[in-house]
């Protein structure tokens, strides 16, 4: 069964996130969709929903802390108060817009490893590497699982091409498969694709060889939209 994920990004405000996932559950509960759905809003629109257990709340991030002096930041304390044992880790905004490094990266991962949280793990090459070759884009992926436990039994991963995400411009199939193919020969774990997924698209995205579905960006936004992306893809 393909696993569908909405990355809101600082998008979305608490009142339309409350909206949103209130009505995606309602729609995954009366037609007994049993995709597993992950939806990452803003940090301040975390909040207690009451959804089916294959509906997960994550956070798009988190300081490696349970409290602390870290302005700007969350730790386990927000995050328990409304129960999120779900994070995304590595996306490639946090590494090239915000700086994180692989080693603060891996010391996120391994602070909510030991915590037992359902890790979703994002790697990808920036456009410059992809233009060098397949060899030269898989050495760069490599690097980025330096320090990370990838026996980890609570691991998604997900490739999102650095080039792909908010440009329109979605990899090939073939470029999608030779990238999932070479990870899957390492790593034997779920493995989303992310990088301009669309309604239009997701569904021969998802059925491609070694694809576990989707981590979805701009097009997960409205409601009707995401919705429609886990109604294309929920016999998948």
């Amino acid at each position: 069964m393909a696993i569908i994920a909405s990355n809101f990004k600082t998008n979305h405000t608490r009142k339309s996130t409350k909206e949103f996932i209130c009505n995606v559950n309602e729609y995954l509960k009366k037609n007994e969709i049993s995709t597993e759905v992950i939806v990452f809003p803003t940090s301040t629109s975390l909040d207690n929903f009451d959804t089916i257990p294959s509906f997960f709340i994550g956070a798009q991030n988190a300081y490696a802390t349970q409290r602390g002096s870290f302005t700007g930041e969350i730790g386990t304390e927000q995050l328990d108060e409304f129960a999120i044992k779900t994070i995304l880790i590595g996306h490639s905004e946090r590494r090239h817009i915000l700086g994180e490094t692989q080693e603060q990266v891996a010391q996120k991962f391994n602070f909510y490893k030991e915590l037992g949280y359902k890790i979703i793990y994002c790697i990808g090459e920036p456009l410059e590497v992809k233009e060098e070759g397949l060899n030269s884009t898989l050495e760069y992926i490599y690097e980025q699982f330096i320090g990370i436990d990838t026996d980890y039994e609570n691991l998604i991963l997900a490739y999102e091409p650095v080039w792909a995400i908010g440009t329109g411009v979605t990899a090939t199939n073939e470029d999608i498969v030779n990238i999932h193919n070479a990870i899957k020969e390492k790593i034997s774990k779920p493995l989303l694709y992310g990088g301009s997924v669309k309604v239009n698209n997701v569904r021969e995205i998802c059925s491609l060889n070694n694809v576990d579905g989707a981590l979805i960006g701009t097009a997960s936004w409205n409601q009707e939209d995401f919705i429609k992306i886990i109604e294309n893809t929920k016999d998948i």
